[in-house]
């Protein structure tokens, strides 16, 4: 039996003008998990991450605190996350303040909610992005990829919370709204485990920080 171990990016840069950057928290998260990891003697078979840039910083983050390098990563686009802004738009017309307070940032995910309700059940259709339909055949010839190729071995996927989700939501066979408060509650360099065989996989753990374990990390915890 083979273990799948998916990775939620570090902390990026939400409400500034490319959010697709590890912000310099993001970035600490990172190396520490790979430093946890380092500390416990994991080594990995195969990595595979998505094609965004806060996933491929956070790949070189772990690498780091891993003390390793390798050129062999897998990159896989279906691992890349939905445009967030892009599904807002269709619940809400106009371009939505940049979050500054509590009550802005809880308007900001009911709105991202309702969003994603809609697109999962095919209601609408985000400018510039695939069908909720094609965003989850990304996810699953991922998994299926791992099944197919790494039985036996231990892998790590580098991801963002709507792949991670969906990924869990499929393997558990749970509703749109589950997925999607899933979604929402994933945190920063989270770790999400599966066991696998040939045939399928098994969800272990879900949305988990045994890295940032101790009073000294507790500022560390982020969800966006």
């Amino acid at each position: 039996m083979g273990t799948l171990y998916l990775v939620r990016h570090g902390q990026a840069s939400f409400g500034a003008a490319d959010y697709d950057n590890l912000s310099e928290l993001g970035h600490r998260q990172a190396v520490r998990l790979g430093e946890y990891w380092r500390e416990r003697g994991m080594r990995f078979d195969a990595v595979i991450t998505g094609t965004l840039k806060r996933h491929k910083q956070t790949w070189e983050g772990i690498a780091q605190g891993l003390g390793l390098s390798r050129d062999d990563v897998l990159p896989w686009p279906g691992l890349n996350e939905y445009d967030s802004e892009a599904v807002i738009a269709t619940v809400h017309q106009g371009k939505l303040e940049k979050p500054d307070s509590p009550e802005m940032y809880r308007h900001h995910f009911r709105l991202l909610r309702d969003g994603l309700g809609a697109w999962m059940q095919g209601r609408t259709a985000p400018v510039g992005m695939p069908s909720y339909v094609d965003f989850l055949a990304g996810v699953t010839t991922a998994l299926d990829h791992v099944r197919e190729r790494h039985h036996g071995a231990k892998v790590l996927v580098v991801s963002s919370g709507g792949p991670i989700s969906t990924a869990v939501g499929h393997v558990l066979g749970t509703s749109a709204e589950t997925t999607i408060e899933l979604n929402l509650r994933i945190r920063n360099s989270s770790v999400t485990e599966f066991a696998f065989t040939p045939k399928r996989h098994m969800l272990v753990t879900y949305n988990t920080l045994p890295h940032l374990d101790g009073p000294a990390y507790e500022d560390w915890v982020t969800y966006s």
